[in-house]
């Protein structure tokens, strides 16, 4: 997902959110005061913790609170990446649990139980309960109430998985933020949209923004995938009305697709009549939102389009992905530099050996690089499509970390119940296509009557279910 070059914040946002909150705390003339500095040194720190615990306390009752958590949220928008570091730093810091508290809490508790008095024991529980729950969550959920208060916190959570991922002291506060989001954020208040080319140019402009697979070049790119053969599916919060959570495109076609380039086709491609089409094609899945990281909803979204079109379309019966393989180049040389030839069968040894300038080990990697040594040159091609696509799909249901696959995607669609159908050579000619996996991309088949069974059969054993036609590949 593309950032903008100050921060995860977009810059409208961060306009629209200062402009908002200014009037609110100058309603209820509740203001910071002095002049906090962009980059908030320690001296700033301390005039703003004094408005925090201001918060924290509910002083003046419902307006003064909701006006200074507006004048708290309105002073971060305005720091720069150093000052929203030493906030975020801040609240790490000072405002988690009272451990002191706690152990004497816990220490009471621990002497009630198990044979204590049930209504002192009910006490120290409650108590107990009260003193885990870190003071910075009282001041983040108090943004929910602010207009734009939920994208705010998302967009700020953005922020610290990036900061959590170089330093640990910011991955409790992290914690804490995916905790508030992911009980705010659960599928039961998700709304299913489906969107058109009728919807406002701002949330298509959105989804050229924050689509993740295959890029969105040009409105007509965006007019193309809204054809009368083509859907687009998203989840949205009632908090975040303008703000798609996760999407989905769909191809409605005749057979499975086996190219991505047709189904984007701007140019040359009929459309069809999608009453006819008997397939439909998941062909990118995008999260929209980063700061939602580690809180899932697209097992959800596919179950629901699956339903949704199934319930338009009766003549559909086939429901597929055309998804990329992201990770099978960079394993391919991985296991070629520890095993060498010897990952190839003898056969395809003796094969390779006729039109190879280089080592195997050597030229696979250098194939994934640079195309051009193989694509379009029919004798190279034919060759390598066999051994590529027997390791590609050795690597998709045999690479594994934990009882789990190693490929994201492929990980991502078995957890949601899918099988592995099919690998396709030459199914995304792009640059980034030949990089990730020599062009190869999958079908996974999310059969309506197997999704259950397919999921649990994976999530408690890491048994992957695949096509007979898959299963061929390995043993050829």
């Amino acid at each position: 997902m593309d950032q903008n070059d100050q921060s995860t914040l977009p810059h409208r946002t961060l306009e629209y959110l200062r402009r908002g909150w200014s009037s609110i705390t100058e309603a209820a003339l509740v203001r910071i005061t002095g002049n906090v500095r962009d980059d908030l040194p320690e001296e700033d720190q301390q005039r703003l913790a004094k408005q925090i615990d201001e918060c924290l306390e509910g002083a003046g009752g419902d307006v003064s609170q909701r006006a200074r958590a507006a004048d708290v949220g309105r002073t971060y928008l305005g720091l720069n990446d150093t000052g929203r570091r030493n906030f975020l730093e801040m609240l790490a810091r000072e405002y988690g649990v009272h451990e002191y508290e706690l152990a004497l809490a816990m220490d009471e508790w621990k002497k009630l139980f198990p044979d204590g008095d049930h209504l002192l024991r009910h006490k120290a529980e409650v108590k107990l309960r009260r003193l885990l729950v870190s003071p910075r969550i009282q001041l983040l959920s108090q943004f929910n109430t602010l207009p734009e208060g939920v994208k705010f916190l998302v967009d700020m959570r953005a922020e610290l998985v990036s900061l959590a991922n170089r330093d640990p002291l910011f991955k409790p506060l992290e914690e804490d933020l995916r905790q508030l989001l992911a009980s705010w954020f659960d599928v039961g208040f998700l709304e299913l949209q489906s969107i058109t080319w009728n919807a406002p140019a701002s949330l298509l402009e959105k989804l050229a923004q924050y689509e993740a697979v295959h890029a969105v070049r040009h409105w007509s790119d965006i007019k193309n995938r809204m054809a009368a053969d083509r859907r687009c599916y998203a989840f949205f919060h009632h908090k975040m009305p303008n703000e798609p959570i996760i999407y989905v495109w769909v191809a409605l076609v005749k057979g499975i697709s086996d190219n991505v380039q047709a189904l984007l086709d701007v140019r040359h491609r009929e459309v069809e009549e999608p009453n006819e089409a008997d397939t439909a094609v998941f062909y990118s899945i995008s999260n929209a939102q980063a700061g939602l990281k580690g809180i899932s909803f697209g097992n959800f979204l596919i179950k629901r389009v699956v339903n949704a079109l199934a319930q338009d379309f009766e003549n559909l019966k086939t429901f597929v992905t055309l998804s990329p393989i992201p990770g099978f180049c960079p394993w391919l040389q991985q296991q070629l530099a520890e095993h060498g030839a010897d990952l190839l069968l003898k056969a395809e040894r003796k094969a390779l050996d006729s039109v190879l300038n280089e080592p195997v080990e050597q030229a696979f990697p250098l194939m994934c690089k640079d195309h051009s040594l193989w694509y379009r040159k029919p004798e190279r091609e034919k060759l390598i499509r066999g051994p590529l696509m027997r390791l590609c799909a050795t690597y998709l249901s045999q690479a594994k970390r934990g009882s789990g696959v190693l490929d994201p995607v492929a990980h991502f669609h078995l957890s949601n119940g899918a099988s592995m159908e099919r690998i396709n050579w030459l199914a995304d000619t792009s640059s980034k296509g030949f990089k990730q996996s020599a062009g190869m991309m999958i079908n996974y088949l999310y059969k309506t009557s197997r999704i259950e069974k397919n999921h649990e059969a994976y999530s408690s054993a890491g048994n992957v279910q695949m096509s007979s036609g898959f299963k061929t590949l390995l043993k050829s």
